[in-house]
């Protein structure tokens, strides 16, 4: 896995993390989405995500996502959190990768959208309005 080189600890050895957003330096983003999953599609949808792809969710961690989940109700309605460096550069870093593409082309059903948009150019950030350290 790539990483980035920290300097050397106190007896010479060089450290490694899996990306950025584990460095103390690095300001996170904490972003919460909502989607709307077809109410006839949710438990596809739920047995789709036991499965994600190991080269999606390698894309995923190296476009600078972290600690991704997904909350689904039983009226469809998805909830998302993400905490990276800069949502929008997520985004367009996932938005580069055939991987992507081929996972948004087969989820696209899955999404109530009258655009039939893919669900990651569905994603407006919600605002937080309450936060607890």
């Amino acid at each position: 896995m790539r990483g980035i080189a920290l300097p050397k600890d106190e007896i010479g050895n060089e450290d490694t993390v899996p990306n950025l957003m584990y460095t103390q330096k690095t300001a996170m983003q904490t972003i919460c989405f909502t989607l709307q999953v077809k109410k006839d599609r949710l438990e596809e949808y739920k047995e789709r995500h036991k499965h994600v792809w190991p080269e999606m969710q390698e894309a995923l961690r190296q476009a600078g996502w972290g600690h991704y989940s997904l909350f689904l109700r039983d009226d469809g309605l998805l909830i998302g959190y993400v905490e990276t460096p800069d949502f929008q550069k997520a985004l367009d870093g996932m938005a580069a990768l055939e991987v992507n593409a081929r996972w948004q082309a087969e989820m696209r059903d899955f999404f109530e959208d009258a655009a039939g948009r893919d669900a990651d150019k569905q994603m407006q950030p919600l605002e937080r309005v309450f936060y607890l350290p």
